[in-house]
């Protein structure tokens, strides 16, 4: 949809500020971003709105970040609001705890690495690739090396190759390394001594793509981290390809999986998935740590609701699925005694300075809210017609959905058919 001129040219109209100051965007709104805790520079969001002599405060959490976070700071607790939008993510979950996802960690690589194996780690660019390889660095100040079997484990893991194999999370790795600053204190301190944890013998950085495929033809074990982390796009398709198939290969999921993605079918135990148009078995070990998220798990979404020593009148939770929304309206409502509401898309809410902000929505806001469903309707068809003309490639490329020259003529016939009824549609 979009070009890299495009991207340049946005950028032209970015302004960087900095956390904590307070920024006028005009007579009427103060804006100030505090830190999120959830990714490198991410922002809960505070806005003062001045309408009739009358201030509102409003404070959008964006993702609050996860308080076990490695490298990151804890999110910012907001002082007061009048009203709070906020995520649900993780409102219905509790997250492991660092110590036992680091063992957990261990026990998994150690054990794949050992039966001659790969470990491939799907991983988002930003903020997972960077705790993976802080958590592979860590991991020998956790216990003693004088307990055998840790030392044995440890001593495995670490002559292994680590491979970041996604060209952004190389580069966002980098901005990590020129921002230690957001770091939490014991980090910048290690830093300071020489010992950076996003550096460590072993790793390597791959960025051309025929680095990429020549992982795929190795013998010996390694770790594979790459993007995307959801499975979708990237790199992490062909490395699931070559090795989803493979007993002795472990798939280890270590970030949130959305409903119709590729990682969330093989997390949900799929026996078979689709890559490329090619039907590829699930014989891998399949391990999901969900304490590596990025985002708040239901405890701490809750002390960032009761951090409020102003409490807000009403809270609005989004970006979550229906079970966690649900599950963390009753939690906040039983114990934070504050109304929460669940919009759903294209509602619009007047706050008017009430507890119950009232539900408005004129009939051409009603009109414009269908239209854009039945959008979205359409582009889903869309996709799922595109994902089957791939399938249909791929299978005509191998020879498996055409045996001889008649089949050919009659799916080249019914091809153009298809060709020419969106030709017609376009018009």
């Amino acid at each position: 949809m979009y070009t890299a001129e495009d991207a340049e040219k946005c950028l032209e109209i970015f302004h960087p500020v900095g956390y904590d100051e307070i920024i006028e965007i005009d007579d009427n709104i103060s804006v100030r971003f505090n830190d999120a805790g959830h990714m490198l520079g991410s922002a809960i969001i505070e806005i003062w709105a001045t309408e009739d002599g009358k201030t509102t405060k409003i404070v959008f959490s964006g993702d609050i970040g996860n308080n076990d976070l490695p490298l990151l700071d804890s999110p910012t607790m907001i002082g007061s609001a009048d009203y709070v939008v906020m995520e649900s993510t993780y409102g219905n979950r509790l997250h492991v705890r660092n110590d036992q996802k680091a063992e957990t960690f261990l026990n998994i690589v150690s054990e794949t690495l050992d039966n001659g194996g790969t470990v491939v780690i799907p991983s988002f660019a930003v903020g997972r690739t960077q705790e993976i390889l802080y958590e592979i660095d860590k991991l020998k100040d956790e216990r003693s090396l004088e307990d055998k079997e840790f030392a044995r484990k440890y001593k495995i893991l670490m002559k292994a190759d680590v491979y970041v194999d996604s060209p952004l999370a190389i580069s966002a790795t980098e901005i990590f390394k020129k921002n230690t600053e957001l770091f939490e204190e014991d980090i910048q301190e290690k830093i300071k001594r020489g010992d950076n944890p996003l550096e460590f013998p072993g790793l390597h950085f791959t960025v051309t793509a025929e680095e990429s495929k020549e992982l795929n033809n190795m013998d010996k074990p390694c770790i594979i981290i790459s993007a995307s982390g959801m499975c979708d796009v990237g790199r992490i398709k062909h490395h699931l390809k070559h090795n989803l198939w493979k007993p002795t290969s472990t798939i280890l999921f270590v970030g949130y999986q959305a409903p119709g993605t590729l990682g969330r079918s093989i997390v949900d135990g799929a026996k078979k998935v689709k890559i490329f148009g090619e039907e590829i078995a699930v014989n891998a070990r399949v391990e999901y740590i969900e304490g590596y998220s990025g985002h708040a798990d239901q405890e701490w979404l809750l002390n960032f609701v009761y951090s409020f020593r102003n409490p807000p009148k009403h809270i609005f939770l989004v970006h979550g699925e229906p079970d966690s929304e649900e599950a963390l309206k009753e939690k906040i409502e039983e114990n934070a005694e504050i109304k929460v509401t669940t919009p759903s898309l294209g509602e619009t809410y007047n706050l008017d300075g009430t507890d119950t902000p009232k539900l408005e929505l004129s009939e051409e806001e009603q009109a414009q809210y269908e239209k854009m469903v039945k959008r979205y309707e359409v582009l889903d068809n869309i996709d799922n017609l595109m994902e089957k003309m791939l399938d249909m490639e791929s299978a005509v490329k191998e020879n498996k959905l055409v045996t001889n020259d008649e089949e050919i003529e009659a799916l080249s016939k019914r091809v153009k058919d298809l060709q020419n009824h969106i030709d017609k549609l376009m018009k």
